[in-house]
């Protein structure tokens, strides 16, 4: 998952970004945190924003895009990457878009977290005015005066980047005035409608539905009965009775002896004949 976090500030950019790596194992890449890690290592990108750094000048995009390049090559970027504070110009993108195709990486989408300026001011100040009722220190980039200015800074530099992602199909607007708790479920909820996260679904014990669990039942009924089927014999055929033999025994004894008769009255017509011939000789 890659993704780029806008909003001015004070709108819970940072707090939504620890969410989403901590929820989904992703890094987050942060141009300020990179820079001074890449001076620390001593990279030839890392030497060269050291020089302009150390003038007080702001480092070019082209150098900011080699140090996001070295990072995006490192293994742990592997599962994806959100990227706070970056791009903050339309030149920005566009360079982004470059670096991305080349390296065949994909952006899945441009969260922008679209908040209530009069409100955050509001905030502001009576964050402050708590702050100096408890005799705390107040930082100095936490004042209303300094937010005018940086929220001016952001709709001139920034908000263009709303038109450029639009454009492209990237953008997803999530309300910022909502709790920290409803602004992580949106972000969520859009993401997955996007298929750049799988939703999340709290697993259900398996339960057997009545229509299961009477199939079972009765499948038990069937397999219970077949061993009783199985035990009674089959009925042999009936014997027949004791008049039914009497009578096929008296039919075959007098079919014998009509046959033993047939043969000697035969004999004795025979013999009359013979006796005629003799007396009339």
């Amino acid at each position: 998952m890659r993704l780029i976090l806008l909003g001015p500030p004070g709108s819970g950019k940072g707090t939504q970004a620890q969410r989403l790596i901590k929820r989904h194992g992703i890094i987050q890449l942060s141009t300020g945190e990179m820079l001074r890690a890449a001076v620390a290592a001593q990279t030839p990108v890392g030497l060269k924003a050291k020089d302009i750094m150390a003038t007080g000048s702001l480092v070019p995009d082209d150098l900011v895009i080699g140090i996001i390049s070295d990072r995006l090559d490192q293994p742990d970027a592997a599962k994806g990457f959100i990227l706070d504070g970056f791009p903050r110009t339309v030149p920005q993108a566009e360079a982004l878009d470059e670096l991305l195709r080349k390296k065949r990486l994909k952006l899945d989408a441009v969260v922008e977290l679209r908040v209530n300026e009069s409100a955050l001011l509001q905030r502001v100040e009576s964050r402050v005015a708590e702050m100096r009722s408890r005799g705390e220190e107040v930082r100095v980039d936490d004042t209303p005066e300094v937010l005018i200015k940086r929220l001016a800074y952001y709709r001139a530099q920034t908000e263009p980047l709303i038109h450029y992602y639009s454009e492209r199909r990237k953008l997803l607007t999530v309300d910022g005035m909502m709790t920290i708790e409803h602004v992580t479920h949106e972000i969520n909820r859009i993401l997955a409608a996007i298929g750049a996260v799988e939703p999340k679904t709290p697993k259900k014990p398996v339960t057997a539905k009545p229509a299961a669990r009477a199939a079972k039942r009765g499948g038990r009924k069937v397999a219970k009965s077949a061993p009783d089927t199985a035990k009674k014999p089959a009925k042999a055929r009936p014997k027949p009775g004791k008049k039914a033999s009497m009578r096929a025994g008296k039919s075959s004894l007098k079919a014998s002896t009509g046959a033993r008769k047939r043969p000697a009255a035969g004999l004795r017509k025979v013999a009359k004949k013979v006796t005629k011939r003799r007396a009339k000789a």
